[in-house]
């Protein structure tokens, strides 16, 4: 599927219309920040298909998923940066 990209400050400006477009007409869009992407608008039925809801390919005790489960905990006790300092004020 097309993916369409529009930066921070045109999705702020066009919100409404764009969740228009993706509820309605089914769009995928992409939001950036500085050419970085930070969020992805997808209609609300969709659902999104994550490698850890993956079956049949690996043993279910398969180090990987060690791996992984470690990787998805110290990520989850990230705070980003914008974050930080938002707390320190």
């Amino acid at each position: 599927m097309n993916e369409e990209t529009i930066n921070v400050a045109e999705a702020k400006k066009h919100f409404s219309e764009l969740l228009g477009r993706v509820a309605y007409s089914k769009k995928h869009i992409l939001i950036t920040k500085r050419g970085k992407p930070m969020a992805r608008l997808i209609p609300a039925g969709e659902v999104a298909v994550h490698l850890g809801n993956a079956h049949g390919w690996l043993e279910d005790d398969d180090p990987f998923f060690d791996t992984i489960d470690g990787i998805v905990k110290d990520r989850s006790m990230h705070v980003p940066r914008i974050l930080k300092e938002t707390l320190t004020e």
